[in-house]
């Protein structure tokens, strides 16, 4: 048996039908097709305790080709690491980068199961950059930048993309501490890029959702104020328009979408 092939099987042994999980629901919310039906049922009572749940999948991903189209063009930035990829959807992060930028560079980064299973699914890339997948947990920076420096060079800058990442670390301390790791790692003129879900901005609904969601399903979730969220990119520069909903991060040009109570930025190392 090859080692793709026993990783893929022992991760297929990790999966569970039985309980709801994050990326399932997440891929449902967002009209994908990879998730069971217990993923559905607790993605439905999610909507109906929280409707406007949807929209803020919608608007994380749409934030997403934002952030990485700035990044990609006006920034020139050629390398990124996307710590908790979740499952593949359109618009991935080497998709959006390298229509720019041919030769981009891109590692995802995720320790879920299911998302393993699909890792074929964004091995993909153009001829000029590469794209590969690191098996990995957000808990471990020092594991992940080790694993993805076969990829990317840390001595140039990159860009490290946070999306709906964060708030599955529920000590606020352990996620300051991931994130300032990984700053540590990346030189001068890299980026971080990052969304995270809070009661404010129209989210106090939110809050018996991600009560049920912790109850009935995996991992357990928390929501941080805009001051906890400002605060993991201390010494940074934030880039305009700051710290705001993701819905509403440099849509010029774009429609835009529904006020959603989900934090996006961007931010530069000096």
């Amino acid at each position: 048996m090859s080692d793709d092939s026993a990783q893929q099987q022992g991760a297929e042994g990790r999966i569970s039908a039985h309980i709801a999980h994050n990326a399932r629901v997440w891929n449902y919310w967002l009209g994908g097709k990879d998730h069971y039906e217990v993923d559905e049922q607790v993605g439905d009572m999610v909507t109906s305790m929280y409707p406007s749940i949807g929209e803020v999948a919608r608007a994380d991903r749409a934030f997403l080709g934002r952030a990485v189209t700035y990044l990609a063009g006006e920034a020139g930035i050629r390398q990124y690491l996307d710590i908790g990829t979740g499952l593949p959807t359109v618009e991935n992060t080497h998709e959006v980068a390298q229509r720019i930028a041919p030769d981009s560079r891109v590692v995802y980064v995720d320790n879920d199961p299911i998302v393993l299973t699909h890792a074929r699914a964004l091995l993909t890339s153009s001829t000029q950059g590469a794209t590969s997948y690191v098996d990995a947990d957000a808990h471990d920076p020092r594991a992940i930048v080790a694993a993805a420096s076969e990829t990317l060079d840390f001595d140039r800058p990159v860009a490290i993309m946070l999306l709906g990442i964060l708030n599955f670390v529920l000590d606020t301390d352990k996620a300051t501490a991931i994130v300032r790791e990984l700053v540590e790692a990346i030189p001068s003129g890299s980026y971080v890029v990052l969304t995270h879900p809070t009661l404010e901005l129209g989210g106090e609904g939110n809050e018996e959702a991600m009560k049920f969601w912790n109850e009935n399903a995996t991992p357990p979730i928390t929501a941080r104020t805009g001051a906890e969220v400002k605060a993991f990119l201390d010494g940074l520069e934030i880039l305009e328009p700051g710290l705001v909903s993701c819905a509403r991060w440099r849509t010029e040009g774009t429609e835009e979408g529904p006020l959603v109570a989900q934090f996006g930025v961007v931010a530069r190392k000096p």
